[in-house]
């Protein structure tokens, strides 16, 4: 369920079942975190950047965003979910979990 925030809150196995049926990953971490390694198939958009590439976030299915910890993608999820993008994931725990 969708909370307030305009988002939701979801654990790994999810995103792997999300992501099998082909929802987009969004990586908002650093370069240098990035750097120590990925998950497959995502998009790099470092949140300080989101902003001005937020028309890179795919719109036809559900989008993932994580980071290192799930704070910096909870804010990235919040932003987009402001700015109208619908079906926004949240992988709780970041890419640690």
């Amino acid at each position: 369920m969708f909370g307030l925030s305009g988002f939701k809150e979801v654990d790994p196995g999810y995103v792997a079942e999300i992501t099998a049926q082909g929802a987009h990953l969004i990586d908002v971490r650093t370069e240098a975190e990035v750097a120590q390694g990925v998950i497959d198939g995502a998009i790099h958009i470092p949140l300080h950047l989101l902003p001005l590439r937020a028309a890179d976030v795919p719109q036809d299915r559900p989008v993932v965003i994580y980071c290192r910890s799930g704070a910096r993608s909870a804010q990235a999820c919040a932003f987009m979910a402001s700015q109208g993008y619908g079906n926004m994931h949240n992988l709780a725990g970041g890419i640690m979990a």
